[in-house]
């Protein structure tokens, strides 16, 4: 071997290069390998939820992330394509500090969560790396082997951590089967200047239609539309001028700031996709993030699970070290501890994404109604926003809570909401 490390990780991002900094403070040797050649950059939406917000919390990073990049927000209102308010949902609900949500500069976290990991632990990240495959014993994985900058490297560790996304090459190489479903609805996401004031989040949904406006510090504005996956290469040959008429129709009152689209260079493309790993764990290796349990952003939550996982991943590990157990049998508390969050969550999206991009008529009545009855029942808006901000591992709704959000049944309890989760 030309390393050696008790860990080694498969992608900076998320989930990797925060259990990297959980093992350096464990002093647990471990060596994140990134593909990209330094911190990340282009854009990308990011709303940090709650859950996500405790995490970077309790290891002294969300003091860490620039103030100026941050917008807290409040409300989240759901109107219907031509301006009817739906819904509005209010963080207030939620205990504090953490009853904002937080709309963030581009990739501004995980810029903060790799510098953390360079000053702690210098050695303890290498860019430009690319993995190539798994080395094995009679034991399991014993290691991995990588092209880093240009030069074949061999490295031995008793853990391989596959943080590599949805199309996850660790995964590939460990033999581990995915169902891996590709949705018929990806995003365009554009960061814009905002030239009307704004300051809460609206969420329009429609036939076959949803347009998401984010308030960002500094007066940016962040977009989500969806567009059919694929579409791409038609909506630019329209030109921006196209796009932004459509926003204008959908939302009038920021037709100033939509006018600031002029150049395809302010936007970038999401694909959406859900992933479902049959296991997560094998002798000497483990997946999490994406790699494991990628979801359609309607959840609001993949890249918070992807650091959920690290979090509790690094005690697992702490105990695996301890006891010298690298086992799938010893990892496997791991995956049974977060596997009911992140299927409750998946099952979830899916949901959303089968209501909110309906073109049925009677279905866009139905999810309508819900909206409305969740406007007026605090109960059921404290049960869908707990499990959108990542505080609760349950489905937020029973069935008879389904027949109360279609107004079949009364809810005697629809203002009785926890003082506490």
């Amino acid at each position: 071997m030309d390393l050696m490390q008790d860990v080694v990780i498969i992608g900076g991002g998320g989930g990797g290069a925060l259990l990297g900094i959980q093992l350096s403070r464990k002093n647990i040797g471990s060596l994140v390998l990134e593909q990209a050649p330094g911190h990340p950059q282009g854009l990308r939406g990011e709303i940090l939820q709650p859950n996500g917000q405790k995490i970077l919390d309790r290891l002294g990073l969300l003091e860490r992330v620039p103030a100026h990049a941050i917008r807290p927000v409040r409300y989240f209102h759901f109107r219907r394509v031509g301006g009817k308010r739906l819904c509005t949902v209010d963080y207030d609900m939620l205990p504090k500090p953490y009853n904002r949500a937080l709309v963030m500069w581009p990739n501004i976290v995980q810029q903060t969560v790799l510098k953390t990991l360079e000053a702690e632990k210098p050695e303890a990240v290498q860019y430009d790396a690319t993995f190539t495959r798994v080395l094995r014993n009679e034991t399991g994985v014993c290691g991995v082997e990588a092209e880093i900058q240009g030069k074949s490297v061999r490295i031995g560790a008793k853990l391989v951590v596959g943080a590599d996304g949805p199309f996850s090459t660790v995964r590939q190489a460990l033999g581990i089967s995915a169902q891996l479903h590709r949705y018929q609805e990806s995003y365009l996401v554009a960061m814009l200047e905002g030239q009307e004031e704004f300051t809460e989040s609206q969420y329009f949904v429609g036939k076959r239609t949803i347009l998401g406006i984010f308030p960002g510090a500094g007066r940016k504005v962040y977009v989500f539309y969806m567009i059919p996956s694929g579409a791409l290469a038609s909506m630019k040959q329209e030109g921006t001028k196209a796009l932004a008429d459509r926003w204008k129709i959908i939302y009038p009152d920021l037709s100033r700031t939509f006018d600031t689209l002029n150049d395809w260079s302010q936007t970038a493309y999401m694909g959406t996709g859900r992933v479902r790993a049959k296991t997560w764990v094998t002798d000497g290796a483990v997946l999490i993030g994406d790699a494991a349990h990628g979801m359609n952003p309607h959840a609001s939550q993949g890249r918070m699970q992807a650091m959920v996982d690290a979090e509790m991943l690094g005690d697992v590990i702490e105990t695996c070290a301890k006891t010298e157990d690298w086992s799938a049998a010893g990892l496997k508390a791991f995956e049974v501890r977060r596997r009911q969050q992140v299927t409750m969550l998946q099952q979830l999206a899916d949901e959303e994404v089968f209501f909110w991009n309906t073109g049925n008529p009677l279905l866009s009545y139905l999810r309508d109604r819900v909206f409305m009855t969740i406007d007026k029942n605090p109960r059921l808006q404290y049960q869908v926003l707990t499990a959108t901000a990542g505080l609760r591992e349950t489905p937020p709704f029973s069935w008879l809570d389904r027949f109360k959000a279609v107004g079949l049944l009364p809810d005697s309890k629809a203002r009785h909401v926890p003082n506490h989760l």
